[in-house]
């Protein structure tokens, strides 16, 4: 994910303080691209006051006169929305939605806009967009800040690239190569004839053992270690049954 390629786009925003509000909870969560439609009264030093150590984003954020040039350059559009429309259009939660746009920001220009304070976004606006976001509130209590509302947002996004970030960390610091594909092959079915020779498989009624311990394995990146720790389990189970056999043999 890359979150230079996110903005941020709040439309006519009528008080200068949540613009200040919004600057301060996108640098919390790493974003820093911010667009401004046609503000209400901007600059401002409420703006200022409210972003606390944000200011930087202030002084890069881009003002434009309409939505339609806010977003003129980008391929994916989210418009956040608090009510149901009488045309229903893809509507996520903003978990669903960080996935969608992380899975597109490597590559494309991504704006989420944010409506005004006391209506929203207007229907032609929401139109222009791929999909729409909706935060779950309480019934008993659904208004929500401008500013609370992106970083709900953001906070989400953060989260993906923390998410990926560590799961990326974890195996770049294994200190064993994980399996491939072939060796687990290969592993399946030295474990086949192993529970086979066990008399715990009967090949002739498999149900659906094998299946169930594949999806008990694939639910566990194996490194090549563990493997071959299992693969030698497996082999010395075989002496164990072959010598078995054997003396059950010379017993008859």
């Amino acid at each position: 994910m890359n979150l230079d390629n996110i903005r941020i786009v709040l439309v006519n925003t009528t008080h200068p303080g949540n613009i200040g509000g919004v600057a301060r909870a996108m640098k919390n969560m790493g974003l820093s691209r911010l667009v401004l439609v046609a503000p209400l009264n901007y600059p401002h030093e409420q703006a200022r006051w409210r972003a606390a150590s944000a200011e930087d984003l202030l002084a890069s954020a881009v003002v434009v006169d309409s939505v339609e040039e806010a977003i003129a350059d980008c391929q994916f559009v989210v418009g956040t929305s608090a009510r149901e429309r009488r045309i229903p259009w893809p509507l996520l939660d903003p978990r669903q939605c960080a996935a969608r746009i992380g899975s597109l920001s490597d590559r494309e220009q991504v704006a989420v806009l944010f409506g005004r304070e006391d209506r929203g976004l207007t229907n032609g606006e929401l139109q222009q967009c791929n999909l729409h976001l909706n935060i779950p509130t309480s019934d008993a209590y659904s208004s929500l800040n401008l500013a609370m509302a992106v970083q709900i947002v953001c906070y989400e996004l953060r989260m993906l690239l923390v998410q990926g970030e560590l799961a990326a960390d974890e195996d770049a610091q294994w200190d064993t190569p994980f399996a491939t594909v072939e060796n687990m092959e290969r592993f399946y079915v030295h474990l086949e004839e192993t529970l086979t020779e066990l008399e715990f498989l009967d090949p002739a009624a498999p149900r659906q053992l094998m299946a169930r311990l594949r999806r008990l394995y694939g639910r566990v990146r194996l490194d090549e270690m563990e493997l071959n720790i299992l693969r030698g389990i497996l082999t010395e189970t075989h002496k164990w049954v072959a010598r078995g056999h054997a003396a059950r043999d010379m017993v008859k």
